[in-house]
């Protein structure tokens, strides 16, 4: 499970999608659970208040877990606001990677691709990660991307090389055989 984390307008989406388009081109396959399109179905009815996030948070990663656990690999790209949240999700999963897409506060409203960031700053939106809700970055992310610098290209290829480093298979050191202590 890879777990793209950053502010609104990072670029956690755009990311985890051109990642998906090179995972299918090379055969792999995989799924992304983006965290609008999950809030609109599985976590529909949830708020934005801290606990609410959290279990958003916590469903995403239950479904992510299942899909790992058939071996998809799954792009989480969701802005996951709190340290402690993602050290739980990271605890509890089987294989999981933090991707931190990390661009800062002005570059992110620059981009303000939906409007939020002007919604929030004119106070028709409370709890907004980066304005009145902290962001707590990752202090030891597996991958991070400065997508104010960095192209999507780059990233990606980031990504993807750190996902083939955990693809490769084990080496596997067979246990002698019961009649060789014979």
């Amino acid at each position: 499970m890879v777990w793209f984390t950053g502010l609104s307008g990072s670029g956690k989406s755009t990311l985890a999608q051109a990642v998906f388009s090179q995972l299918a081109n090379r055969g792999h396959r995989a799924e992304i659970l983006d965290g609008d399109i999950v809030r609109a179905h599985l976590c529909k009815g949830l708020g934005f208040s801290r606990e609410d996030r959290i279990e958003n948070i916590r469903r995403i990663a239950f479904v992510g877990n299942l899909l790992a656990r058939h071996g998809v690999i799954v792009l989480v790209p969701v802005i996951a606001p709190y340290r402690a949240i993602r050290a739980e999700v990271r605890s509890a999963s089987h294989a999981y990677m933090e991707v931190y897409v990390n661009a800062p506060l002005n570059i992110c409203e620059q981009r303000d691709p939906k409007g939020l960031y002007r919604r929030a700053r004119a106070g028709e939106i409370t709890n907004f990660t980066g304005i009145d809700d902290p962001y707590e970055a990752p202090d030891a992310p597996d991958v991070e991307c400065q997508t104010h610098v960095e192209g999507v290209e780059v990233c990606a290829e980031k990504v993807l090389q750190k996902i083939a480093l955990s693809l490769r298979p084990e080496v596997v050191v067979s246990a002698p055989s019961a009649a060789a202590g014979l």
